[in-house]
């Protein structure tokens, strides 16, 4: 494990669990690619990256929580072990707010470039969260 690498993972988690938007983008190469696998969707690019942590931002007043790292031995990558919590504040997925809390775990893949998080790979169980806040798995799809 690098400590330099450790305290950009630090530093990315600590402004994004403010939603503090461009600290959380100066974390990742300008190059990065976010694959969010149970939704289908990637996005490429640090403006496109910005669109996916507005879309969960202004759904959800949401914070991660970390619970284990894993580094590969090379430190090339990071996998994280941790929850999501928040409460249903926004659209999501065309649905209206519903007021719900939400608690899931994902896991995450994390690449790192040049010094900097060239990504994530998200994985996690869509349908907990979709009957978390009231909707029935195949709505999300």
């Amino acid at each position: 494990m690098d400590p330099k690498l450790e305290a950009l993972v630090n530093r990315h988690l600590s402004a994004e669990n403010e939603h503090r938007m461009e600290e959380t983008l100066a974390t990742l190469h300008p190059e990065c690619k976010f694959e969010d696998l149970p939704m289908g969707k990637i996005y490429r690019g640090v403006t496109e990256v910005e669109t996916y942590y507005r879309a969960w931002w202004d759904a959800f007043d949401l914070e991660v929580q970390g619970q284990h790292r894993h580094w590969s031995e090379d430190g090339r990558f990071m996998i994280a072990e941790t929850e999501y919590h928040g409460v249903h504040r926004g659209r999501f997925l065309d649905h209206p707010p519903t007021g719900r809390a939400i608690r899931f775990p994902l896991a995450v893949v994390i690449p790192f470039r040049d010094g900097l998080m060239a990504g994530e790979r998200f994985y996690y169980d869509l349908s907990t969260l979709l009957r978390q806040i009231g909707l029935p798995a195949e709505q999300g799809a």
